[in-house]
């Protein structure tokens, strides 16, 4: 137990603790998103097309707020993002109790999806910039496990305040929020480290992110494991009630799962801790691959899953290495930028797992299952072969940093 204690939790900065204690918080409190669709229809009585628009203001939101919040992490610091996105959200979501006319709740949704979204890329920045470098991997690893214990409660918390008075589900919102505001007020301090005069004079902006061949290389991977991952919840709800399953099965299925993460996921780095970064990344595309290949075959709850515990296996695996990744490729003065650009991928696979999925499970049925088992293939064998090539860039800035010598005055 004393040995995976300490490979596993101990030896993190006592910062990177109050972060992801922040990220605990606001994670359990953040449960308006999971049941704004159904305020809409319920409590405001909205026909389902016009509160999918309302809904989907929300989603626009969050990509502005991905894009802000890693520019002005750089410029203005990762505290002051912090403190103004939860503090703001924390405003919206007092008027959300309040609002009563249509054109107002879908702008202030817009504004909690900005205010939802900005907080991530800083979050992470900070993470990277208080945790050495050999240590990153098992801090993101508790972060992933944090996300989705907050996640599960916040799943349960909604559904049960739902019931009560959507006002008071606002509320409780807030409140979380605010603690969590509270929280980086009082013990995180300022993170971003000192610009050396070689950064300042370097071309900066998400410009940089977006032509960095390398880093692209891997956000394109990423995304696809991203598409793959929101089959889940997207597609996935369809096969299970096309094979005449109820709902409630597919709740089951997601819930098992979560909880899979929550068991195992503080697991992870032990069993990864010698693996090269895109080799971890490989085998969890090759799960996901072959978890959800399995869904073709699976037709009934213990099918379902079984498959499920294959694809959560790839999901555990993934989370470490792929922030590590981020963060050795990020710059020191464009790390939320970079985090922005990757954080694009959520969205973008929200957008293209529903949309090309619904397609591809009309036409292909089951075989749909199949063409997401070769995606996963496909993207085990893009982080095999960059991997090399990223290894090399690595190395070749980390000695060129051991010989930097800083400028005086």
């Amino acid at each position: 137990m004393r040995n995976w204690y300490r490979s596993t939790i101990g030896g993190l900065p006592g910062l990177y603790w109050y972060l992801w204690t922040g990220m605990l918080i606001n994670r359990i409190g953040g449960f308006v998103a999971l049941v704004l669709s159904l305020y809409l229809t319920a409590d405001r009585h909205l026909t389902i097309p016009v509160a999918g628009l309302v809904v989907g203001a929300y989603g626009v939101g969050g990509v502005a707020g991905v894009l802000l919040g890693g520019v002005l992490a750089d410029r203005w610091g990762r505290r002051p993002t912090l403190l103004l996105a939860h503090f703001g959200a924390v405003v919206v979501l007092c008027g959300l109790i309040f609002a009563r006319p249509i054109p107002l709740i879908a702008v202030l949704a817009a504004l909690l999806g900005v205010m939802h979204s900005m907080p991530g890329p800083a979050f992470v920045a900070a993470i990277v910039d208080v945790t050495p470098a050999g240590d990153r991997s098992r801090a993101f690893n508790l972060q992933f496990w944090a996300f989705n214990l907050g996640m599960a409660v916040a799943s349960v918390l909604a559904g049960a305040l739902a019931e009560v008075s959507f006002a008071l589900l606002f509320a409780v919102d807030a409140s979380g929020t605010l603690v969590t505001a509270l929280l980086i007020l009082w013990k995180v301090h300022e993170t971003r480290p000192a610009r050396h005069p070689v950064a300042t004079t370097a071309p900066g902006g998400l410009h940089t992110a977006l032509t960095d061949r390398a880093y692209m290389l891997f956000v394109g991977l990423s995304l696809l494991l991203a598409v793959l991952s929101t089959q889940t919840s997207t597609i996935l709800p369809l096969a299970i009630t096309g094979d005449g399953l109820r709902p409630s099965v597919y709740g089951s299925v997601v819930a098992y799962a979560a909880l899979l993460i929550v068991v195992g996921q503080l697991f992870v780095p032990r069993l990864i801790g010698r693996w090269r970064k895109g080799t971890a990344l490989a085998v969890a595309n090759v799960l996901l691959g072959l978890g959800f290949a399995a869904v073709s075959l699976a037709d009934g709850v213990l099918g379902y899953l079984a498959a499920a515990t294959i694809w959560t296996a790839g999901s555990m695996i993934a989370a470490p290495p792929n922030a590590a990744v981020i963060a050795e490729l990020s710059p020191e003065a464009l790390r939320g930028r970079y985090q922005s650009v990757f954080y694009l991928t959520f969205p973008a696979a929200g957008f293209i797992a529903p949309a090309a999925g619904g397609v591809s499970l009309s036409y292909l049925g089951d075989w749909h299952w199949v063409v997401c088992g070769g995606l996963g293939l496909l993207a085990a064998a893009g982080h095999l072969l960059i991997q090399p090539a990223r290894e090399r860039r690595v190395a070749t800035e980390l000695k060129a940093e051991r010989f930097t010598v800083p400028v005086a005055g």
